[in-house]
């Protein structure tokens, strides 16, 4: 398939050279690094964007180190999270309240925060929350209190949903008869000037819970999001991993330091969870020509880091680490046979993109990804990958025992095309096309009712 991506910009495209000129500021608020989270990594990387073009105060916005360790959501080592820019900002504000305020002390914080930072940006200033639920509230609070008494400012606002922020809520309200909590999620994206989502997949699933709403409670909601949703996918910075392969020294100091060789290994790196079908893999990899031949290297954390250890149980050929720094993941990426993502569909998670997918095709080397076509993920590869069902080991089996035998002309003709197609998610085009967009938005719509 020839997914749907915006318009390619070049680097020198005026428009995005202008975007220091349209907006001055940018804000954004994210679960940011060090929590394991595609939606981390583009905040990182947007940010960085904006900075290269020029912006003059840049802000990411998340929580305190405390808050994300006491989540249980899955971390990277603190040590092994990289800097940013200098002109770019990490502000993690503290809650606000005491223990009457039984909920909601991190928002008012977060919320109070933001107000600050638009009080004291001069010029225009972008505002973007990444995973809408609770972020599109905390910063569409902060805009309205700030604006309240005239603007200081123009300030323009873009949500981006990964799919399961919104359906997440949709689902539940809808499940439990709370309809209002539905309504409620539905008009704050659609308060944001520019409301976006991380892959056509995603968009759909959007429009389909506006439109269950709007069955039962008589809304416009599809309507309005089918009219106003732009599809804008996660923000890469492609430099950091097409000059790999001009490190060769490197790439072999880094597989050595793991007792690893080029092309010696299968790669699985992502957030270790039942969806990410890792259980599927070791099953499939014990079955195939590769096993004894490839060693299985497991990379990430996760709710599933304790059953994958039991089930790998100690066995030589699988290793599982979880202490993968981002440079180390671009040098495993490259040196790999083949890189493995079996996601499946399930209840608590889809895959709405593949950010790791673009990731290892963007990082070259001969290993081809072996993946599944299960939600946005097509809109990742471009197919130039190998598919199997998911869910079907019998099947991934045959799928890695078909990248096992390629040979190294077919390999290298894979890894072109799919670098090729990668490149579309540079993270300066991603962020020049988000500028353009939000400039060719109509005004914001009011809440969708009947």
């Amino acid at each position: 398939m020839n997914a749907e991506v915006p318009k390619p910009c070049a680097p020198d495209d005026a428009s995005l050279l202008g975007s220091s000129e349209q907006f001055r500021n940018l804000i954004i608020l994210v679960r940011a690094d060090p929590i394991i989270c595609g939606h981390s990594t583009e905040a990182r990387n947007l940010a960085e964007a904006a900075h290269a073009a020029g912006l003059d105060k840049i802000h990411i916005v998340s929580y305190p180190i405390d808050t994300l360790k006491e989540s249980g959501l899955p971390l990277k080592p603190l040590v092994s999270v990289q800097s940013y820019s200098q002109g770019i900002s990490v502000d993690r504000p503290e809650p606000v309240g005491d223990y009457k305020v039984l909920d909601g002390r991190l928002s008012y914080g977060i919320s109070g925060h933001l107000i600050n930072l638009l009080n004291q940006c001069e010029g225009p200033t972008l505002v973007m929350d990444l995973y809408i639920v609770p972020h599109g509230m905390m910063v569409m609070n902060a805009v309205d209190a700030q604006q309240h008494f005239g603007p200081r400012g123009r300030v323009s606002t873009i949500a981006e949903a990964v799919g399961s922020d919104i359906t997440n809520v949709v689902n539940s309200a809808l499940k439990s008869g709370e309809i209002g909590a539905a309504q409620l999620v539905l008009s704050n994206y659609l308060s944001h000037e520019l409301p976006v989502a991380v892959s056509k997949y995603t968009r759909d699933l959007i429009v389909e819970a506006g439109q269950k709403v709007d069955a039962i409670i008589g809304t416009r909601f599809e309507q309005q999001l089918r009219e106003r949703v732009e599809i804008s996918y996660p923000a890469i910075d492609t430099s950091k991993y097409i000059t790999i392969e001009k490190h060769p020294k490197r790439i072999d100091e880094a597989l050595s330091e793991r007792g690893l060789t080029r092309d010696g290994y299968i790669l699985f790196l992502s957030r270790l969870a039942r969806a990410k079908g890792v259980d599927d893999l070791i099953h499939a990899y014990r079955a195939s020509d590769c096993y004894g031949e490839k060693k299985l290297v497991i990379c990430g954390n996760g709710p599933e880091s304790e059953r994958l250890h039991e089930l790998s149980d100690s066995d030589p050929n699988i290793m599982l680490l979880h202490d993968v720094s981002d440079e180390e993941k671009a040098l495993l990426m490259n040196g790999c046979a083949m890189y493995c993502l079996p996601s499946k569909a399930r209840p608590e998670f889809t895959e709405t993109f593949g950010i790791a997918i673009a990731e290892k095709m963007l990082a070259g080397g001969l290993g081809p990804v072996v993946t599944t076509r299960t939600g946005g993920i097509p809109e990742a590869t471009g197919d130039q990958c190998i598919y199997h069902e998911a869910g079907n080991v019998q099947d991934l089996t045959r799928a890695l025992d078909e990248a096992f035998g390629m040979t190294d002309a077919q390999r290298q003709q894979l890894s072109k095309d799919a670098r090729a197609f990668a490149m579309r998610f540079d993270r300066t085009e991603v962020f020049g096309n988000l500028v353009r967009m939000l400039t060719a938005a109509p005004a914001t719509a009011s809440p969708a009712m009947a």
